[in-house]
């Protein structure tokens, strides 16, 4: 009986244990899965929330312009992004930082295409031990974690970078504003002393949304004059310190500028034609005039002054210190309601530094 009974028992318990929903049987490795992809939510949102960066661009701007740059780290406005080459205490180079960040599942790495074309989409999403075998990075790994020592990190090879940044419009606030949206860190391998040049090996895209967080946390010297490292990536980035050439933009045909331009010169001619589009853009925005321009008309000022006397100077537009006249808008007066005899606020346009 008691041999019947414990039978009984344990069938009871069994049928039990399945007639749960089914997604209450979620097995360990799923659930390990999602405490993980919940723990990098929680640490980005923490970080987002405790050093709190640049709004995100809007969807909704007037216009924009969306280029492509390589950055070389031997030049010296870019070297804060490269020194230290190994970490010095608490200074790391940015490599470094966001390989590590890489490791941990603090952000995500996003594959680099034949096109170079970013995707942030989930499914172009690259797994760690992917970019560690596809690049012959040293690592171990221990409880499931990849863990690779800072002189296995190739960050002395990491000297270029591939940047998209927005220029655009904003109606909203008037400002004109650039604005990088996404980083790749390019490996520079395969040169010799022969004088064979490095090969560029794109690693990855990185979502500059999901890393300014920490970028924000990781200081760096930006000036060899004042040694105190007063500035973090995040403030590198926003402020546009760094020095790029343009090598893409966006366009119909989804072409870079190597597809057309077949020699050097032509090459710096057209990234010279872009670079002044967008510059001709923002002056022809804001009425500024050229010097010729503002010379002219500051002579027809004065002789006009001379001619007609001191009544001439109250009709006299003000020239601003650039060359450019200050116009007064006009704004149309509300009728009073209620009594009440205000009128309709005024608009005011200010610049935003680039």
């Amino acid at each position: 009986m008691k041999r019947l009974f414990l039978i009984l028992m344990v069938a009871g318990l069994a049928a039990g244990l399945y007639a749960q929903p089914a997604k209450r049987r979620v097995t360990n490795s799923n659930a390990a899965a999602k405490r993980g992809t919940a723990a990098r939510n929680t640490n980005t949102d923490r970080a987002a929330l405790l050093f709190p960066v640049k709004q995100a661009m809007p969807e909704d701007v007037v216009w924009k312009r969306d280029v492509y740059r390589t950055l070389d780290l031997t030049k010296d406005a870019n070297a804060p992004l490269y020194y230290p080459v190994e970490p010095r205490g608490r200074q790391v180079n940015l490599f470094t930082y966001v390989f590590h960040l890489m490791l941990s599942g603090r952000v995500n790495a996003y594959t680099y295409k034949l096109d170079g074309v970013e995707s942030f989409d989930k499914k172009d999403r690259m797994e760690v031990r992917d970019v560690l075998d596809r690049y012959s990075i040293y690592y171990e790994e221990k409880d499931g974690k990849f863990v690779v020592e800072n002189n296995d990190v190739p960050s002395a090879e990491v000297t270029r970078y591939y940047i998209k940044e927005s220029v655009y419009l904003d109606q909203r606030t008037g400002t004109f504003s650039t604005k990088v949206t996404a980083i790749c860190p390019v490996l520079m391998r395969g040169a010799d002393e022969f004088g064979s040049e490095a090969t560029p090996y794109p690693l990855f895209w990185l979502n500059y949304d999901e890393v300014a967080p920490w970028l924000s946390r990781l200081p760096i010297m930006a000036s060899n004059l004042n040694n105190v490292t007063n500035m973090t990536a995040d403030d590198y980035f926003a402020m546009n310190r760094y020095d790029g050439k343009i090598y893409k933009t966006n366009n119909m045909q989804g072409t870079a500028l190597a597809n057309y331009c077949k020699t050097d010169s032509a090459m710096l001619k057209e990234q010279k034609r872009i670079e002044k589009e967008i510059y001709d853009f923002e002056e022809g925005v804001w009425g500024h005039m050229s010097k010729e321009d503002s010379i002219k008309a500051a002579r027809e000022d004065s002789i006009r002054i001379a001619k007609e006397g001191p009544k001439a100077k109250k009709s006299t537009s003000r020239r601003s210190s650039d060359g450019g006249t200050q116009a007064k808008v006009k704004t149309p007066k509300q009728k009073s309601t209620g009594g009440s005899g205000s009128s309709a606020p005024r608009v005011s346009v200010r610049r935003q530094r680039r």
